[in-house]
């Protein structure tokens, strides 16, 4: 099979090196929005949208002096390479394509300083020199990086991107690998919370990093300096260099545990990926989850203090970050990532199926009302969403005989170590797992 895999360096360049890429960044920023003003006006005029070859035939006259839609005339853009813009006009095409499958909002003119990047698509102009750690680019010339590891397989594109001052560089490759094999024919749920960032059902967990919470005060700090700071002014240019510079280390720092913890390499959860064929993870809703309370001025909401507090809490954990390296390493081992609705599982007994909000009248503990079950609350979750993605599997044909030899045995050792004298439902009804609202598992 053909594998994609991107390797991220960074990157040492010279001051007249910074200066090109800082050059060739802001044209593709110019092109961005000014072909995004484009597409906008003809809209107004009631005109068909450009495609991408319509744009390019824009691009072109941009560059030989024709004047942009903001009515300026950029000839320098003749200056910076033509694939790179092209590439802008891409990225453009894609933003649409996505707002109108309603997977983005409408696209944003972009602004300098954020996220400034430029895309090389085209390998037959880029020379990788890995025992030199150096890399040619057109109009940029030889640029050397910190070679970290080595780049696997052929090159397929590179991108140049700027974050807090120091410039990186990402190398798309593709190779062609074995046929992966599945590591074992196990199943696994897993429950993601605050306390615990994340409990499988076999009983292991991992703790949370809380990166953003060991670093708010200073954050908070280094703000409020920067606030004092006149806009634009050589202080305020280093007090924001101080803020992003804390950000970009929060970031790191959560991005380096959510890739260990999607691999779980040295922490006690195991081999998440390594050594399960297949994962059930619970789809949660995190922008509804993480939505604010203040409510309105005709009607404001209450304790919005205490869920300003739970919402840094949740997005200090990376949920969607977690679950995207997990979907792609399970891919490359061969195993499959199932998204389960998390609706009631924190509310089912996993022992007799009883569903009620009395079985959880604290955070960390599940005592079942009807049968006496009682065990860590995210442990039962995870039990109830390995339970939900085996019968969702089932409804799709897959083989998941021996996984639901499994799933019985652990429920009924969950029952016997509580002390409950009912046994594990059987034939336990699934909930409507594709309907808008989910019903609870029954008995």
């Amino acid at each position: 099979m053909q594998r994609l895999q991107a390797f991220k360096y960074e990157l040492i360049p010279t001051g007249d090196e910074q200066r090109q890429m800082r050059r060739f960044a802001g044209s593709c920023r110019v092109v961005f929005n000014e072909a995004l003003a484009l597409q906008k006006k003809r809209y107004e005029r009631g005109e068909k949208r450009l495609g991408y070859a319509g744009l390019c035939k824009e691009l072109t006259a941009w560059r030989n002096g024709a004047p942009l839609p903001s009515g300026r005339t950029a000839a320098w853009l003749a200056d910076a390479p033509v694939h790179p813009l092209q590439q802008t006009l891409e990225d453009l095409e894609r933003a649409y394509a996505n707002f109108f499958a309603k997977h983005a909002d409408f696209p944003r003119f972009k602004k300098k300083g954020q996220r400034d990047s430029f895309r090389y698509p085209d390998p037959k102009q880029i020379k990788l020199d890995q025992a030199n750690s150096r890399i040619f680019l057109p109009k940029l010339g030889w640029l050397r990086y910190r070679n970290s590891r080595e780049v696997l397989g052929t090159v397929k594109n590179v991108t140049v991107s700027l974050n807090a001052g120091k410039w990186f560089i990402s190398i798309q490759t593709e190779r062609h690998v074995a046929e992966p094999v599945p590591p074992a024919s196990s199943m696994v749920g897993i429950d993601r919370g605050i306390i615990r960032f994340a409990t499988l059902s076999d009983g292991r967990f991992i703790e949370p990093l809380n990166s953003f919470k060991k670093h708010q005060q200073r954050l908070a700090r280094y703000q409020r300096a920067m606030s004092r700071k006149q806009k634009f002014s050589h202080n305020g240019k280093k007090a924001r260099a101080r803020v992003q510079k804390i950000h970009i280390r929060i970031a790191n720092a959560r991005r380096d545990f959510l890739h260990k913890a999607s691999t779980a390499t040295g922490h006690a959860a195991g081999h998440v990926s390594q050594n399960h064929a297949i994962v059930c993870l619970e789809d949660l809703p995190v922008r509804n989850m993480s939505q604010s309370a203040a409510g309105t001025t005709e009607k404001p909401g209450r304790n919005v203090r205490a869920k300003s507090g739970l919402n840094k809490s949740i997005l200090d954990q990376g949920g969607f970050e977690f679950r995207r390296p997990l979907d792609y390493k399970l891919a490359w081992n061969g195993g499959w990532l199932v998204a389960v609705p998390p609706q009631y599982t924190s509310r089912t007994c996993p022992c007799c199926g009883h569903v009620s909000a009395d079985n959880r009248k604290t955070q960390a503990r599940f005592a079942c009302v009807e049968c006496g079950f009682a065990d860590n609350a995210d442990l039962v979750g995870a039990i109830n969403i390995l339970s939900r993605g085996m019968h969702m599997l089932r409804d799709e044909g897959q083989d998941t005989a021996d996984a639901s030899a499994g799933w019985d045995t652990t429920a009924r050792i969950a029952c016997e170590v509580s002390g409950a004298v009912m046994p594990p439902a059987a034939g336990t009804r699934r909930s409507d797992l594709g309907a808008a609202q989910c019903r609870p598992l029954a008995s």
